[in-house]
C-alpha cells in the first residue's frame, strides 16, 4: 500500500529492534522490506528448514495478499471496493478481514466508540487518507457532513456457512483499517513462522512487533520504546515481549500546522476534529499484535485521564507518555510492567 497507512508512517520511527550485534558467532537472519506505507523486519535466529530466499518470498506473499485485502490505497482492493460501492447488500470479505473487523468492533465498544473504522470520512477530510495532501483544516459544516457517514453500529459484520460478509447501511460510508493493519500484518508474519516450524523470531510491520524465543546470541529479543522526539535513537523504555505483541500510537509526527496550530492525524471520532490534549504517545502489549494495535488507536483518543482507568479497568498492558509543562511524563500500568526491563 503505497504510503497505505498514516499510522505506519509514524510508528516506522518509534521503535528500535535491539537484535543481535554483529558478532561472528551470532546465527541470525535479517530480512527487510516495504509494506503498507511503511517497513517490516524479519529476524530470526537458530537453524531454519528454509533458505533466507525462500523466506523473504513467503514474508512479501503474505504481506502482499493482506495488501490486496485492506489497503485504501488500492483501487482494487477488498476494502476499496467495498468502500466504493454504494449498495447495502452484503459484500464477501476475507477470514482475516473480518477477523481484524471482529477485534474493530469489541475495542470500538470497549472505548466508547474512541476507536472506529468507520473514521475514513473524517481523515479523509483532515487530509490523512489515500488522497493525503496539503490541506487547511475543514470548518464545521465540513466536519458535521462527513461525520454524518461515520459510526460503527452502521457496520455489520455476518457469517454463514459460506464465509464472511460485510454490510453497511449508510452508502457512503468509508471503513479505515489502517489503525489496524499494521498489527494484521505483524501477526500473519508470525503465523507464517509458525508454519515453517520457526520459533526463535523478532517481526515488525511498521511500529507493530511480536517476537518469540531468543536472538542470535541466545538472549531475549528487547523491543525499544522511543521519546517523543524526532531524535530516533532517544530510548524510553526497554521491554522483553515474551511472546506478546505491541503496538505504539502517537500524535507528534504525522501531522499539518496552520496558524500556528498543529493538527494531528490522530482523529477524535466523537468531535470530528483531530485530538487536541497532552497525551503523545500510548505503547500496548497484548496477546496479539493486532490487538495491540487496536487499542493503542483507542487509548489515544482517550487522553491520559480516561485511557489510564480504562486500561486499568480492562488489565491491559500500556504504558503512557504525556507533554507537560516541563518536558514529558510517562505512566504505566502493573501489566505493563511485568514486560519492563529495568
Amino acid at each position: 500500500m503505497a504510503k497505505a497507512f498514516a499510522k505506519g508512517l509514524l510508528l516506522s520511527a518509534l521503535f528500535s529492534l535491539l537484535a543481535a550485534c554483529n558478532d561472528p558467532q551470532s546465527r541470525q537472519i535479517d530480512i527487510d522490506g516495504k509494506t503498507m506505507g511503511t517497513f517490516y523486519s524479519v529476524k530470526v535466529s537458530g537453524d531454519i528448514a528454509i533458505s533466507p530466499q525462500q523466506l523473504r518470498r513467503q514474508i512479501d506473499a503474505v504481506l502482499e495478499r493482506a495488501n490486496d485485502d485492506i489497503s485504501t490505497y488500492r483501487a482494487d482492493s477488498v476494502l476499496s471496493r467495498f468502500n466504493q460501492s454504494r449498495s447495502a447488500d452484503p459484500q464477501p470479505i476475507p477470514r482475516g478481514m473480518a477477523d481484524i473487523i471482529l477485534m474493530a468492533q469489541r475495542i470500538g465498544r470497549d472505548t466508547g466508540g474512541a476507536m472506529d473504522i468507520t473514521v475514513g470520512p473524517l481523515v479523509n477530510l483532515w487530509g490523512f487518507g489515500p488522497d493525503k495532501r496539503v490541506v487547511k483544516a475543514p470548518d464545521a459544516r465540513q466536519i458535521d457532513a462527513a461525520k454524518q457517514n461515520v459510526g460503527l453500529q452502521h457496520l455489520k459484520l455476518l457469517s454463514d456457512s459460506r464465509g464472511e460478509w460485510l454490510q453497511k447501511d449508510l452508502p457512503n460510508m468509508y471503513v479505515d483499517l489502517s489503525t489496524l493493519g499494521e498489527g494484521y500484518g505483524a501477526d500473519e508474519l508470525v503465523r507464517l513462522m509458525a508454519r515453517n516450524g520457526i520459533t526463535n523470531y523478532l517481526v515488525s510491520v511498521g511500529g507493530a512487533v511480536s517476537s518469540r524465543g531468543v536472538n542470535g546470541q541466545g538472549k531475549p529479543w528487547r523491543v525499544a520504546i522511543q521519546k517523543p522526539t524526532d531524535r530516533e535513537n532517544a530510548v524510553q523504555a526497554l521491554v522483553d515481549l515474551q511472546g506478546y505483541g505491541i503496538s505504539t500510537a502517537g500524535s507528534y509526527r504525522n501531522y499539518f500546522e496552520q496558524d500556528g496550530h498543529r493538527y494531528s492525524h490522530v482523529i477524535d471520532p466523537t468531535t470530528g476534529r483531530p485530538i487536541d490534549h497532552r497525551l503523545v504517545s500510548a505503547t500496548v502489549i497484548a496477546p496479539t499484535a493486532l490487538e495491540a494495535d487496536g487499542w493503542d488507536t483507542g487509548l489515544m483518543v482517550l487522553g491520559s485521564e480516561k485511557a489510564l482507568k480504562l486500561a486499568e479497568e480492562k488489565g491491559l498492558a500500556v504504558y503512557l507518555i504525556s507533554k507537560t509543562d516541563e518536558g514529558f511524563s510517562a505512566v504505566m500500568t502493573p501489566q505493563f510492567k511485568a514486560f519492563l526491563l529495568q
